[in-house]
């Protein structure tokens, strides 16, 4: 128990870190609030899948945008099944390396589904490995992203599901 949560403030620690280099705001370019992009993610159509990882990758998420995280997925574990695009923020808020996944990691991965150039992609809000970690970019009561919100409301929502987690680990264990 105790390294587990060691590794939990770890993380933690590590995920604060890149909210605070975020406030070096990259470029911006398509990542905006009122921009077509942010415009595709509803709330209303907010959804939960399970995944496994088949790779992380870098790429812009629409022409003329800046570079974006990419966890491509796949539902079933067999290799017949379809891999498909999550989209988790900006390269500059996290790269791929800094987001605590990798392939052939089991995911829960929380957001909504939104089509770009005919293709459907899931717009991620959050991605859990187990109830000690995630990795949440959105806010999932309005779709806010976490790039656009400063530091300290960063670190309290973080700070706010940490303890949610924290609350249903000790649930589980009764």
């Amino acid at each position: 128990m105790r390294r587990t949560t060691l590794l939990c403030v770890l993380m933690s620690l590590f995920l604060l870190a890149g909210a605070a280099s975020s406030d070096e705001k990259k470029d911006m370019q398509g990542w905006g609030l009122d921009d077509p992009y942010n415009k595709l993610y509803d709330v209303r159509e907010y959804e939960k899948i399970r995944a496994w990882v088949v790779r992380l990758r870098e790429a812009p998420p629409m022409p003329g945008m800046s570079p974006a995280t990419i966890v491509d997925v796949r539902e079933g574990s067999e290799e017949f099944t379809d891999v498909f695009e999550v989209h988790m923020c900006p390269t500059w808020f996290a790269k791929p390396s800094e987001i605590g996944i990798k392939p052939g990691d089991r995911i829960k991965i929380k957001g909504a589904w939104a089509e770009i150039d005919g293709k459907d992609v899931f717009m991620a809000s959050k991605i859990v490995i187990d109830p000690l970690f995630e990795f949440k970019v959105r806010m999932t009561s309005n779709g806010m992203p976490f790039w656009l919100m400063s530091q300290e409301e960063v670190e309290r929502e973080r700070a706010l599901s940490a303890e949610e987690r924290r609350k249903e680990v000790g649930m589980m264990g009764n």
